[in-house]
């Protein structure tokens, strides 16, 4: 029989970010719902969605009956819910996680809020598995000017979360993004989430487009653990690299993204120099992703960890008439179900 675990989940938020203002207008949640459940390669579609709590998809400010009315929408297409989202940052309500003070407090409220909807989504039988995304709210430039007490700041408020968190039954995870500060480098990661030292509540959601950037020491060329001028095709050396960086994270990751990188940054203003997201197939795409997800989802002895009990998808800023294409979906998908092939368990 085929593998059944880790279930596998699409992103909600392909249709969101990069979109609006002057750019393509976002796709509807509806829409990326759809999407989800019209994928199909051989026999293997979707079991569910991962979510973005901002509008226009999910208000962080919901109501109970908005939240039924969506976990019906959800189920009335054959999909579970995942991990949430929790829009932290100030443009949306939240603050920076540095702050100690009122950055802090809408921080914190933002994971209270995050925290409410997901344990309401568990409560009506919606989602069986999952945590709440977050990230320090704060770019590298500006953690830099006192990397060590900043550090600190951002910890006690991870620490503060987790508390939160823990009053709903959450688990928070902190994705590794080169954009945010503190977070910026693998080193900084492993360091920030031993300060917090909540493992069972707090922990990592690696990213294979995001954790690439690691290797290369973007936003943080100290922490580079590939030489300059590396030779992609030298497999051994990149291996050994990869290693590295999965072998410190890997102890703290409870989430994780399928994704394909070609080792190029993409992004602006708060998302400045963050991951470029590739199509599985995209030839330019630095990854054998069944691969390299094991380095991930098996320990150092090659042991299915089954710490991941879902693989979401993660693909922003493509155009629309990308995302549009049913193919997109299916390719996704076929690269998502040799994942579990590879790596997977049967309960």
């Amino acid at each position: 029989m085929a593998n059944n675990f880790p279930k596998l989940h699409n992103a909600a938020w392909p249709g969101m970010v990069g979109k609006g203002d002057d750019g393509e207008p976002p796709i509807g949640l509806d829409q990326m719902l759809d999407m989800t459940a019209a994928a199909e390669v051989g026999g293997m579609k979707f079991d569910g969605i991962d979510l973005f709590l901002s509008d226009p998809h999910v208000s962080i400010d919901i109501s109970d009956n908005g939240i039924k009315e969506l976990a019906d929408s959800i189920k009335a297409h054959g999909l579970q819910v995942g991990s949430l989202v929790a829009p932290v940052w100030e443009p949306t309500g939240g603050g920076s996680a540095m702050d100690e003070g009122e950055g802090r407090r809408k921080f914190l409220e933002q994971v209270r809020k995050a925290c409410r909807i997901g344990k309401s989504l568990r409560d009506l039988g919606m989602r069986p598995d999952g945590a709440i995304r977050i990230d320090s709210a704060v770019d590298p430039a500006s953690w830099a000017s006192d990397p060590d007490g900043n550090q600190k700041r951002i910890a006690e408020t991870f620490r503060q979360a987790s508390d939160v968190a823990s009053e709903f039954g959450e688990r928070l995870v902190a994705e590794g993004e080169v954009c945010w500060g503190g977070m910026h480098s693998w080193r900084r990661m492993a360091q920030l989430l031993a300060l917090v030292d909540r493992p069972d509540t707090v922990g990592f959601q690696a990213d294979m487009a995001h954790t690439l950037l690691y290797l290369l020491g973007t936003n943080a060329p100290e922490d580079a653990v590939l030489p300059e001028g590396f030779d992609w095709n030298d497999t051994a050396v990149f291996d050994a690299a990869y290693e590295k960086v999965a072998g410190a994270l890997r102890p703290w990751t409870l989430d994780f993204h399928v994704a394909q990188n070609d080792a190029t940054v993409k992004g602006s203003g708060s998302h400045d120099k963050t991951g470029r997201h590739c199509l599985p197939n995209d030839p330019n795409g630095k990854l054998d992703i069944t691969k390299y997800a094991g380095f991930w989802l098996r320990d150092e002895t090659g042991s299915i960890t089954k710490k991941v009990r879902h693989l979401c998808w993660d693909g922003c800023m493509f155009s629309n008439e990308i995302l549009l294409d049913p193919e997109t979906w299916n390719n996704i998908l076929a690269a998502m179900v040799e994942v579990r092939t590879a790596h997977g368990w049967q309960e």
